[in-house]
């Protein structure tokens, strides 16, 4: 077990800059492998970047959230698939920092070790001697094939006939694979279905998920760590976040890349850097970058402020983060389609990362906890004094 000393933001940005260059060689091979290529894997592993949410006592470096966003959202300046899977990993590692000591010697006797997660709950946790018996699924699982362990919601009955939602944590060697995953968005990111039969898990390694939500962690080993003095959604939907503000500098920096000599055919500009439009675009996607950032930066700073305080979270700030996390994909959406259209027909060969960084903004879209109307009408709701329909906030 060995303690470390938190390193700076200064030094994880450095890392993270550095590997921009592998993981831009490997992007398009990964997507065609549909999971990270193993040079990306080894890339990462190296960099220590994964042990940002692992406790220190484990050789972790308990990062704060605004290191966290600010690291992700560079990482997916390289690929977004990578981001994506990597920012999964963060939120895992995070989860079972809540788990007993017993659990975590186990788990973090590697402190690169790769956890995945789901938190929708696809399974059922049945009591048995010493623990509980998990049937059941989970879609959806990034990186789960090339990950050690996998912690994933289920439900388990309580003793008044209902369900309590808790999370589970199985050994990938446990769980068996369908390797589905073949989608037109974040080809790389592995996000393949799980499926436990008749698994067997240990008591000890059952975690009650309300309390984690509502940012009561009556389990937490180190109380003292500011890392998990946040409710779960703030945390995970900043995490998330980081890798769409990414993208969104990914668009600008690979359209400003091939803008130099390209034409706008069947016009008189010889220069497509000569045109207003062009003027336009990119001062559009300019303002649009910065305002992806505001949103997710914001909610970082507020987990960050508060883990020092300790002042309690509000419903609406809450509820904000998801606001925010709405924002950030919605505007990085817009820059993405206004600079993948200006890119001209040669942007449609895979060779060219404008049309990726498209297809893989419109997937994070998509993604139920991601959704801008789905975050938007939940604040909208709460503002106008309507009950929350929703436990995740």
């Amino acid at each position: 077990m060995e303690t470390v000393t938190m390193l700076p933001r200064t030094e994880l940005l450095r890392r993270a800059v550095e590997l921009g260059p592998v993981l831009r060689a490997n992007a398009q091979a990964s997507e065609q492998r549909r999971r990270l290529s193993d040079e990306m894997l080894e890339a990462l592993g190296g960099s220590g970047l994964l042990r940002m949410r692992v406790p220190r006592r484990y050789g972790g470096y308990e990062s704060d959230m605004r290191t966290v966003t600010e690291v992700l959202a560079e990482l997916a300046r390289g690929d977004g698939s990578t981001a994506w899977t990597a920012s999964v990993w963060l939120i895992s590692s995070w989860m079972v920092g809540l788990f007993p000591d017993a659990v975590r010697d186990e788990v973090f006797a590697d402190p690169d070790v790769r956890i995945s997660g789901i938190l929708s709950p696809g399974a059922v946790a049945m009591p048995t001697d010493g623990g509980y018996l998990v049937n059941g699924k989970w879609s959806f699982n990034t990186g789960a094939q090339q990950s050690d362990w996998n912690v994933n919601a289920a439900v388990r009955p309580t003793p008044d006939g209902q369900h309590e939602p808790v999370m589970v944590l199985i050994p990938m060697s446990d769980l068996q694979v369908i390797d589905d995953w073949h989608t037109a968005g974040m080809g790389a990111s592995g996000s393949v279905t799980t499926v436990a039969n008749d698994v067997f898990v240990p008591a000890e390694r059952v975690l009650p998920i309300g309390p984690v939500i509502g940012g009561v962690h009556p389990l937490q080993q180190d109380p003292a760590a500011p890392m998990w003095r946040a409710p779960f959604m703030p945390i995970a939907c900043t995490s998330v976040g980081a890798t769409v503000y990414g993208l969104a500098i990914a668009a600008r920096d690979a359209f400003l890349d091939r803008l130099p000599g390209r034409k706008i055919t069947y016009t008189d500009y010889a220069e497509q850097s000569a045109a207003p439009l062009t003027h336009l675009q990119v001062a559009g996607a300019a303002i649009g970058v910065d305002e992806a950032g505001f949103h997710v930066l914001r909610t970082a700073d507020l987990i960050d402020a508060k883990a020092v305080s300790g002042e309690p979270w509000s419903l609406d700030e809450r509820a904000r983060a998801r606001l925010d996390l709405g924002a950030v994909c919605l505007r990085t959406k817009e820059v993405v389609d206004v600079l993948a259209g200006a890119s001209g027909g040669s942007s449609l060969y895979t060779s060219v990362p404008i049309q990726r960084i498209e297809r893989d903004i419109k997937a994070l879209n998509l993604h139920a906890i991601m959704h801008p109307d789905t975050n938007f009408e939940l604040y909208g709701r709460l503002t106008c004094g309507l009950p929350s329909n929703t436990q995740y906030l």
